[in-house]
């Protein structure tokens, strides 16, 4: 049962990444952030309730040092997605667990706790590879800054990550997490709006616009209630490598709805991130204390 929750969260997150890029023809990145948070948060909160939750908190510090790295990796990725093809943008988003991979064989080299593992090493060095096989035709369509911001997007999750982590190891529900990051996100995204539209930003609502907004929240917040579903109940190994079967789901959006088509280089550089995403996160996992945090928390609290 775990696989199927997991398949359903990467086929949510997917279905949200679409419905943002088809939302960017109707408003700002600064706006979806903004309905996506306060949307979010309403939806979250009388299933708090519901389920005898509270709101009070010995960590607001964490919880904001947490909220705000992941409203910024939101953030950009939602700007990478209104740039890029969504398979592309989703792709170079799920390199957050190589970068985390990266920074564990760093700081483990630089500490002399063991030799090197060589191996992921390479790995880690074949994603960059995958990377640049992806983003050649974003160059030649002279669409690379979205490039950049995506792989930015990618680097600044993986620090929000590990702050979940260390919120999970300090005892705090991942309910709690995720309804303040929406509250944050929601509140970033109303000061954005208001920098860059002024008054404009609460300018009269079509339905298709209030549709696309519900499904990115819905859709998001269910991708997150399935993903702490699979990890509490399946094994975390597992569960983790499925998760980038979001890639296969952005894929199969973007053929559907926008004609994409990728030549040889782009479907040859997924599978290099895939493959190197999938050896990190074992590595990631094995290091996370036999996986006893992951499971009790949620490992992608970001999106």
């Amino acid at each position: 049962m775990a696989p199927l929750w997991m398949l359903f969260a990467s086929f949510l997150f997917a279905a949200m990444g679409a419905a943002v890029k088809l939302a960017s023809s109707l408003y700002s990145t600064s706006e979806i952030v903004m309905y996506r948070g306060v949307i979010g948060a309403l939806l979250l909160l009388p299933m708090i309730r519901l389920q005898g939750g509270n709101f009070k908190t010995p960590f607001p510090k964490e919880h904001l040092w947490r909220s705000v790295v992941g409203v910024v990796s939101l953030w950009m990725w939602f700007y990478a997605i209104a740039k890029l093809p969504l398979a592309t943008a989703v792709t170079l988003n799920y390199m957050a667990p190589i970068w985390l991979a990266a920074y564990m064989f760093v700081t483990g080299w630089w500490r002399g706790k063991g030799l090197p593992e060589w191996p992921l090493a390479l790995a880690i060095a074949m994603s960059f590879v995958g990377v640049t096989l992806v983003l050649r035709p974003a160059v030649e369509t002279h669409e690379w800054v979205g490039g950049l911001v995506a792989i930015g997007s990618s680097v600044i999750a993986a620090m929000a990550y590990m702050q979940v982590r260390r919120l999970g190891q300090m005892g705090e529900p991942e309910y709690r997490v995720v309804f303040y990051f929406s509250v944050t996100m929601g509140l970033a995204g109303l000061v954005g709006s208001l920098l860059g539209n002024g008054m404009n930003t609460f300018r009269p609502q079509s339905w298709h616009g209030m549709g696309l907004l519900l499904a990115i929240a819905a859709s998001g917040l269910g991708a997150q209630i399935a993903m702490t579903r699979a990890y509490r109940i399946g094994k975390v190994l597992v569960v983790a490598n499925l998760q980038y079967t979001g890639i296969v789901f952005s894929s199969l959006w973007g053929m559907m709805l926008w004609g994409d088509v990728f030549d040889w280089h782009v479907w040859l550089g997924m599978g290099v991130i895939l493959a190197s995403g999938i050896a990190a996160t074992f590595y990631n996992t094995t290091r996370t204390a036999r996986g006893a945090v992951v499971k009790e928390t949620d490992p992608i609290a970001s999106e």
